[in-house]
């Protein structure tokens, strides 16, 4: 009955309209500017910047999880991001959230990730739930920051410090730092059956 499988093109439809589910549910419905073509472009070329599996059930889209590589300097491995993890209202229950994370899972380990990394908004109890059922532990020591519109095409146009070369976000050596604390490193990379209620997660991002 259950199917996970990679994308394909004529995918593309579908997955965006999970994003927006998703996204709706996530109450940021507006934040969702992507279209068809740019899924198409990004994820189906020859360098593809994201992968997705679909799970369908009896032959009926039901969920996805769509995923990219990361690299840990700290492991010197690379990671899988799960930036979205859904499934539709209608097929939970059904054990589809935990297969696209086990399939995911087994594509981590037999490509030799290190680990894989995703996000859930605080208030989804039963998604953090399930995840920590499956192993998966909350990194509470870790803020996500994100530069984004105008304020990082500012920092884009911004002269070069005339002093050395400023470090990697990790630690405290940023172009002009406060004065005061030491600015942390940018470590926290952004997001068995799902709870029959919310979509699994929202390996989602805090705010999109």
């Amino acid at each position: 009955m259950l199917v996970i499988r990679k994308a394909e093109p004529g995918d593309v439809p579908q997955m965006l309209r999970m994003v927006r589910d998703l996204a709706e549910y996530e109450k940021d419905p507006q934040a969702v500017v992507a279209t068809e073509a740019d899924l198409l472009r990004d994820g189906f070329g020859p360098e593809p910047r994201y992968f997705c599996l679909m799970a369908e059930w009896s032959g009926a889209p039901a969920g996805f999880a769509f995923y990219f590589h990361t690299y840990s300097t700290w492991l010197g491995k690379w990671g899988l991001y799960l930036e979205d993890l859904f499934v539709k209202p209608e097929f939970r229950g059904k054990g589809i959230g935990k297969a696209l994370l086990v399939e995911l899972a087994r594509i981590a380990v037999r490509e030799k990730c290190g680990r894989v990394n995703w996000q859930v908004l605080d208030w989804n109890t039963p998604a953090i739930e399930f995840y920590q059922k499956l192993g998966a532990r909350m990194l509470t020591d870790w803020e996500t920051f994100r530069l984004s519109g105008e304020a990082l095409e500012r920092l884009a146009r911004a002269e070069e410090p005339a002093s050395p070369a400023t470090g990697g976000a990790r630690k405290a050596e940023h172009a002009e730092e406060p004065a005061s604390p030491a600015t942390g490193g940018a470590r926290k990379a952004e997001h068995a059956e799902e709870p029959a209620s919310p979509p699994t997660g929202g390996a989602r991002k805090g705010g999109a």
